[in-house]
């Protein structure tokens, strides 16, 4: 069975503006020419001054901007790091492009919604050797709702590959796309809002690098 990492330390980030041009840049590519009102948070990191603060731990691990993307690095093993946008939303449709940089596949990463603190969130995560699911952080717990565990699937691009993902979490229903491909969709009624993020992890070997790209918040 495949297990999750245990948090032991969180990292709240705060998106703070975006520059006209990455928002641009990067609407065409998410909507193709469609209407903009959808959006309400959008940065695809090619602006090392767009809000995201960068950090150095003392273990090695980091978060920071590495040729275009957002860049968490997590050098200890069985610890997960996240950012948080430092908003508040209740529906939501969230996406970004995300790929393994380097380390092991053993690894997690993805998308969270309604956070509510450190002990507290949904999270939507696959790893590199090719596992997903939908997470429910409750009071500290750990709780797979798409099942017993992490499942894994041929929908998943392994290794390197960069994988798109997508999270909605509207009213109870929480449903999880990768690469187009709906995987899960859940009902869970414990958190209504809250702030959005993405998040990284290692198991048992650290030096996981995960690389985000074109972060968008729309709408549903």
């Amino acid at each position: 069975m495949r297990r999750l990492a245990v948090i032991t330390l969180v990292l709240a980030l705060t998106l703070i503006s975006l520059s006209a041009c990455s928002l641009n840049d990067t609407l065409t590519q998410l909507l193709g020419g469609e209407n903009s009102d959808r959006v309400l948070l959008v940065d695809n990191f090619t602006d090392p001054l767009s809000g995201w603060k960068v950090w150095m731990g003392e273990d090695g691990s980091s978060i920071d901007y590495s040729n275009g993307a957002l860049r968490i690095f997590v050098n200890q093993a069985q610890f997960d790091y996240w950012s948080v946008a430092g908003k508040n939303y209740e529906d939501v449709h969230i996406e970004s492009d995300v790929k393994k940089g380097d380390g092991p596949d053993d690894n997690d990463y993805g998308l969270i919604c309604r956070y509510q603190d450190q002990d507290n969130f949904y999270a939507f995560v696959i790893s590199s050797d090719g596992y997903a699911g939908i997470i429910k952080v409750k009071d500290g717990a750990y709780q797979v709702l798409s099942g017993d565990s992490l499942q894994f699937t041929e929908a998943v691009r392994r290794g390197s590959d960069r994988n798109r993902l997508q999270a909605v979490c509207t009213g109870t229903i929480l449903t999880f796309h990768v690469n187009g491909i709906q995987l899960f969709e859940v009902t869970d009624s414990d958190f209504s809002s809250g702030d959005v993020g993405v998040i990284a992890g290692a198991y048992d070997t650290p030096g996981v690098e995960i690389l985000f790209d074109n972060f968008a918040v729309l709408k549903p």
